[in-house]
């Protein structure tokens, strides 16, 4: 059987929405037909990005300078 790829800005849409805390995972699992623990998965990465997100604008252009 064959994996299901998803789109990023599919999973950045459901891990907005575990991230609004609204529903459970549970919830959202059966609403959009993927496993609880994928969405806890996409959940902590979308977490992990967002300090990057907002705070890399002056390291990147450190980076690029060095």
């Amino acid at each position: 059987m064959k994996r299901k790829q998803h789109s990023k800005e599919f999973k950045a849409k459901v891990a907005l929405e575990a991230l609004k805390g609204q529903k459970t995972a549970n919830e959202i699992a059966t609403e959009y037909g993927i496993h609880p623990s994928q969405i806890n998965t996409w959940k902590k990465r979308a977490l992990e990005a967002l300090p990057e997100t907002f705070g890399g604008g002056q390291d990147r252009e450190a980076a690029q300078r060095e």
